[in-house]
This record gives structure tokens, sequence and C-alpha cells, in this order.
């Protein structure tokens, strides 16, 4: 069940559930919807929200999806324009691997 939280944030759901799929393609709705605190629900909207707009598209292989993300595309508000889908998972994989490399952060932002 997702965390309540109050109040705006950085990044966008789209943005977290895309982030997610970059670390794991083949990851499954429960699972995507664990790592953004999201339900299930609306994991899968955001999925067909970004398949429809072209950003994501997904194959079946067995019982799962395999997901494909378009990473030339670029982002949709005109004050990013020429960023990337790429650019945007570039700057989110850096901030996650300096926050692996400081185990200590994740429990320093909870405390904030």
């Amino acid at each position: 069940m997702p965390e309540p939280h109050n109040g705006w944030t950085f990044l966008t759901n789209h943005a977290r559930v895309l982030a997610a799929i970059a670390d794991n393609h083949s990851a499954r709705i429960r699972d995507l919807a664990a790592h953004c605190r999201l339900t299930e629900r609306a994991v899968q909207k955001i999925i067909a929200d970004l398949e429809q707009d072209g950003y994501l598209s997904h194959t079946k292989e067995g019982r799962g999806n395999v997901y494909r993300i378009q990473a030339g595309k670029v982002l949709r508000h005109p004050a990013e324009a020429g960023l990337s889908v790429a650019a945007l998972l570039s700057l989110l994989a850096r901030d996650e691997a300096g926050r692996a490399e400081h185990p200590d952060t994740r429990a320093r932002d909870r405390r904030s």
C-alpha cells in the first residue's frame, strides 16, 4: 500500500515509473507500484499514457511484459525542449548511484 504523501514533489509519477522500468525492463506492475509507492492501478494508467505517447512499448514474454523505452524521444513540456528521455534517465541514474555509495543518505532523507 502506498505511503501517504502531502505536498508537491520534484518528480512526477510518470518519471518515477519510467525510471523504475529503466532499472528493470521486465518488472511486474506490482513491483513497479511498490517501488514507486503508487497503486497498481495508477502504474497501469501511467504505463498506458507512456505507451500512447510513444515513450514506452512492451512485448509479452511468457506471463510477463518486457518494456522498451524510447530513449531518444524528447520530453513533452516546452521548458524541457531538447531534453531526451535518455538524458533524464541518465540524471536519475547518477543520483541513484550516488545514493548507493552513501547508504546513510536514505536514512537522513527519511528523517528530514
